[in-house]
C-alpha cells in the first residue's frame, strides 16, 4: 500500500467516492423504516452497555466504594480515574472513530480491503505499544523513586487507561458488530464486579480499586484480539505510521483539551484542590457523566451507518434529527436528575456526601450541552474528516478552563470547577454548532453553483 493510496482512503471517508447508499431502497416504505429505527436503537443499546457497560456496574460499584473509603478515598480514586482517560488518549491518540469510519473506504474486492484494513491495525499497533511502553517505564520509574500518593495514582491511572486502549474495539465498531463488542466489554465488567466487591472490602485503597479496573481489562482486550485475528489475520507490517501521526495529532491535541476540562479534571485540579473536595466533585461527576455516557453511544451507534451514507443529499437532515432527538433527551434526563439530586446523593453515596448535592443540581445543566458536543465529534466530524474543526473547539475549551483553574488557584473552592466546567461545555457545544452549519453551508454552496438552474440564470443576468 503506498501513502498516496493510504491518503485516499482518508479522503474518501468525506464521502466523495462512495455510492449513494441512501439513494437505494426509499421506496420500502414505513416498515422499512421502522425496521431501520429499530435496528439504530438496538445497535445504540449495545454501544450504551459495551462502551459504556461499567456505567451500569456503577449502580453497585459506586456505593460500594463511596462507603468503603469515604470522601478522601473517592477523590484519590477521581484522580486515578481522570488519568484513566488521559492515559487512553496518549495511547490510541482519540482517532478511534476516525479510523472506525475508515474500515470501509476501500472499493475493491474482499483482498484488497483485508490488505487494507491491516494496514491500518498494523501502523495502529505499532503507535499504541510504543505509548503503552512510555507509559509503563514511567510508572515502573515512579514506583522505583517513591512518587507521593496522588503523583502515584495518576501514573497508575496513565498506565491503566492506556493498556485498555490497545483493544480493537474501534474494528469491531467499524464493522457495525455491536452485539459482539457488547460481549467482550461485559466480561471485563462482571469481572470487574467481581474483583472489586472480592477485594476492596480487605484492601480499602484507591490503589486497589483501580488495579481491580486495570486487570478486568486484560480479557477484553484479548478476546479483540482474538476477533481480529481470527477475521482479518495478522496485522501488516508498519509502514505508514508518519501519515497516521499526521492525521491523530490534530485529534490527540483537541481530545486531550476536551478531557483536561471533562472527565480529566480532577487531575488537573488536584494541584489545587484537597482530596475531600475533589471527592465531593467526584460524586456529582460520576452521576453526571454515567448519563452522559448513556446519551454518547447515539454518536457511536450511528457513525458506520453515516460513514457508508456520506455522499447522500440527506445525510446532514438526519444528522440534525439525530442531534435534535439526543439534546431533547439530555434536557429531560436534566431535568430528572436536578429534581431528584438529595435523594440519589444520599441512595448511592450516603450521608457523608450530602454538600455534594448542591455541586450535583449545577453540573447536571451541562448535559445537553455535552450531548451536543459527544455527537458532532464523534458520529459528523469524523465522518468529514475534520480534525481542525475537532482541534479549535477544543482549544477555546481549554482558553474558558485555564481561566476557571486561575480563579481556582485563588478561591481554591470546588464550586470553581464546577461552574468552571458547565461553562466550558456550554461553549464548546456552541462552537461545534456553529462549526456544523459552516460545513453546511459550505457543502451545498458548491452544489448549488453545479445546479443547471442556476448556471442559467447567472448567463441570463450576464446576458
Amino acid at each position: 500500500m503506498s501513502e498516496a493510496r493510504y491518503a485516499a482512503g482518508r479522503a474518501g471517508a468525506g464521502g466523495a467516492h462512495r455510492k449513494d447508499d441512501g439513494a437505494r431502497g426509499t421506496s420500502g416504505g414505513g416498515a422499512h423504516r421502522s425496521h431501520g429505527l429499530l435496528t439504530v436503537l438496538r445497535d445504540i443499546g449495545f454501544v450504551s452497555f459495551g462502551k459504556y457497560g461499567q456505567y451500569v456496574i456503577t449502580v453497585i460499584t459506586v456505593p460500594l466504594i463511596a462507603r468503603v473509603l469515604g470522601a478522601n478515598g473517592l477523590g484519590l480514586l477521581a484522580i486515578g480515574m481522570s488519568a484513566y482517560y488521559l492515559g487512553s488518549l496518549l495511547v490510541d491518540l482519540g482517532i478511534t472513530s476516525f479510523l472506525a469510519a475508515r474500515v470501509h473506504d476501500t472499493d475493491g474486492d474482499r483482498d484488497d480491503r483485508r490488505h487494507y484494513v491491516n494496514q491500518l491495525r498494523g501502523d495502529y499497533l505499532a503507535i499504541r505499544a510504543t505509548g503503552l511502553a512510555a507509559l509503563g517505564a514511567a510508572l515502573a520509574g515512579g514506583l522505583a523513586i517513591g512518587v507521593p500518593e496522588q503523583v502515584d495514582m495518576v501514573l497508575l491511572g496513565l498506565f491503566a487507561g492506556g493498556f485498555w486502549s490497545t483493544s480493537e474495539d474501534w474494528l469491531l465498531i467499524g464493522q457495525g458488530r455491536f452485539g459482539t463488542s457488547t460481549v467482550y466489554q461485559a466480561v471485563g465488567r462482571i469481572g470487574y464486579l467481581i474483583l472489586l466487591v472480592v477485594l476492596l472490602p480487605r484492601l480499602p485503597h484507591a490503589h486497589v480499586a483501580l488495579l481491580c479496573l486495570l486487570v478486568s481489562s486484560v480479557p477484553t482486550v484479548a478476546l479483540t484480539w482474538w476477533d481480529a485475528l481470527r477475521t482479518y489475520g495478522r496485522p501488516a507490517r508498519p509502514r505508514l505510521v508518519r501519515a497516521m501521526l499526521r492525521t491523530g495529532a490534530p485529534v490527540l491535541a483537541s481530545r486531550l483539551l476536551i478531557t483536561s476540562y471533562g472527565q480529566g479534571a480532577a487531575a488537573v485540579y488536584a494541584a489545587v484542590l484537597a482530596p475531600g473536595a475533589l471527592g465531593l466533585y467526584s460524586a456529582g461527576d460520576r452521576l453526571v457523566r454515567a448519563i452522559q455516557s448513556m446519551l454518547d453511544p447515539i454518536g457511536f451507534a450511528l457513525l458506520p451507518r453515516m460513514a457508508k451514507r456520506s455522499a447522500d443529499h440527506r445525510f446532514w437532515r438526519h444528522a440534525l434529527q439525530a442531534l435534535a432527538a439526543g439534546v431533547c433527551v439530555a434536557t429531560v434526563a436534566a431535568i430528572a436528575v436536578w429534581v431528584a439530586a438529595p435523594v440519589l446523593v444520599h441512595l448511592v453515596f450516603g450521608d457523608e456526601f450530602t454538600d455534594a448535592i448542591g455541586l450535583l443540581r449545577v453540573e447536571v445543566l451541562m448535559l445537553p450541552a455535552t450531548t451536543v458536543t459527544s455527537f458532532v465529534t464523534t458520529a459528523v466530524l469524523p465522518v468529514r474528516q475534520d480534525t481542525a474543526g475537532v482541534l479549535i473547539g477544543a482549544v477555546l475549551g481549554t482558553c474558558v478552563a485555564a481561566a476557571a483553574l486561575a480563579i481556582a488557584f485563588r478561591t481554591h473552592s470546588v464550586w470553581t470547577l464546577v461552574y468552571g466546567s458547565v461553562i466550558v461545555e456550554c461553549t464548546v457545544a456552541a462552537w461545534y454548532l456553529a462549526r456544523v452549519r459552516r460545513l453546511i453551508v459550505r457543502e451545498r454552496t458548491p452544489a448549488a453553483a453545479r445546479d443547471p438552474a442556476v448556471v442559467m440564470m447567472r448567463e441570463e443576468g450576464g446576458a
